[in-house]
C-alpha cells in the first residue's frame, strides 16, 4: 500500500501500527534499497514500512506485508521525530529501524524469525534490544562508486571497543551503559563528526507513549539504553551497514584521501550470523 506522504501515512495509515514486530526503513537514496528490503522480507516482520523518494522493483510475492510513504528525508523531520510519532501510534508493538543498505542479523537468523527473537527478549523481560552497527564496504571500490557490493563485502574483524557512558549531570558511569567504537568510523575518525562515531544503536524496542528516541539511538527511559539486565547476558543483534562507506565515498575531502577502505583486520563477509558471533559482534545470552 502506498501512501503519498508523511502526512497520509499519519492520518491513514495507523493501522499497519497495530501488529507488530515492524520494520521501518529509512531510504536516504536509492542504493540497495532493493536488497534492503528483500533481506528484512525474510526475516519474518509483520510489517515493512519503506519511507523513500521512489520505491524499486521487486518481486511480487515480497510485496504482501510492504507499505510505501513517499517522502524526501532531506526536506523533511528528522528520522528520530518521525520514529517518536510512530511510538505513539504504535504501543506495547515491537519496532526496529534501519536505513538502506542495512541489514540486520540475530544469533540463528537463518532458521529463526524475528517474531521468536522478540518473544524470548520479552520473556526476559527487556523493552528493547542493544546493535551495533558494523561496517561493511568493498576492498576495491574503484569501480563501486557508493562502495558498496553485497557480493564483494567486507568488514573489521578486529578493533571494536567500548568506553563507559557518563551521566550528562553527574559525570560518573551509568549503569549497564557503554559507548562502542570501531569499524570504518573509528579508522577514519578525522572525517567523521565526533558525535556520529558510536557504533551503538537501539535499533530494536518496543514502542509506547512518552518513549522518543534522539538523534544519537538512545532514549529517554534508560533501561532502554543498557546492554543487558542486571542478572546476565542478554541478546543483542548487529546491524551490517554500507552507510559509512557511502559516507566517505561521497564526501569530496575523504574521497580524495583515500585510496583504500581496507587494512590487515579486513574480511570477507559471508552474510551468516555464524560469522558474527564468532567474532563477539552480536550475543545470543541465553537463547540456545
Amino acid at each position: 500500500m502506498d501512501y503519498a506522504s508523511l502526512d497520509d501515512f499519519f492520518k491513514s495509515g495507523k493501522h499497519h501500527l497495530q501488529k507488530g514486530p515492524i520494520a521501518l526503513i529509512f531510504a536516504e537514496d536509492e542504493v540497495e534499497l532493493a536488497s534492503t528490503i528483500l533481506h528484512h522480507s525474510k526475516l519474518g516482520f509483520t510489517k515493512i514500512i519503506i519511507f523513500t523518494k521512489a520505491m524499486p522493483t521487486l518481486p511480487s510475492e515480497f510485496k504482501n506485508n510492504l507499505v510505501s510513504v513517499y517522502v524526501d528525508l532531506f526536506n523533511s523531520p528528522e528520522v528520530s521525530v518521525i520514529i517518536n510519532k510512530i511510538n505513539t501510534l504504535a504501543s506495547s508493538q515491537w519496532v526496529y529501524f534501519c536505513y538502506n543498505a542495512e541489514y540486520l542479523f540475530f544469533p540463528f537468523c537463518e532458521t529463526r524469525s524475528v517474531a521468536e527473537l522478540l518473544n524470548f527478549h520479552s520473556e526476559e523481560r527487556r523493552e528493547a534490544m542493544l546493535t551495533f552497527v558494523v561496517d561493511l564496504y568493498t576492498k576495491d571500490f574503484t569501480n563501486t562508486a557508493e562502495a558498496t557490493s553485497t557480493d564483494n563485502a567486507y568488514l573489521d574483524e578486529a578493533g571494536y571497543f567500548a568506553m563507559a557512558r557518563s551521566d550528562p549531570q553527574t559525570h560518573r558511569a551509568m549503569d549497564r551503559q557503554l559507548d562502542f567504537f570501531g569499524g570504518l568510523r573509528w579508522r577514519f575518525e578525522e572525517y567523521v563528526p565526533y558525535e556520529k562515531r558510536k557504533i551503538d544503536r537501539i535499533s530494536i524496542f518496543k514502542a509506547g507513549k512518552g518513549i522518543n528516541i534522539s538523534q544519537n539511538y538512545t532514549f529517554n527511559n534508560q533501561e532502554y539504553n543498557t546492554y543487558a539486565c542486571p542478572w546476565h547476558n542478554n541478546l543483542t543483534a548487529a546491524v551490517v551497514s554500507f552507510r559509512a562507506a557511502k559516507a566517505l565515498m561521497s564526501n569530496p575531502d575523504s574521497k580524495s584521501e583515500i585510496k583504500d577502505l581496507s587494512w590487515e583486520h579486513s574480511t570477507h563477509f559471508k552474510w551468516h550470523s555464524s560469522q558474527l558471533l564468532d567474532l563477539g559482534l552480536i550475543e545470543p545470552g541465553q537463547w540456545f
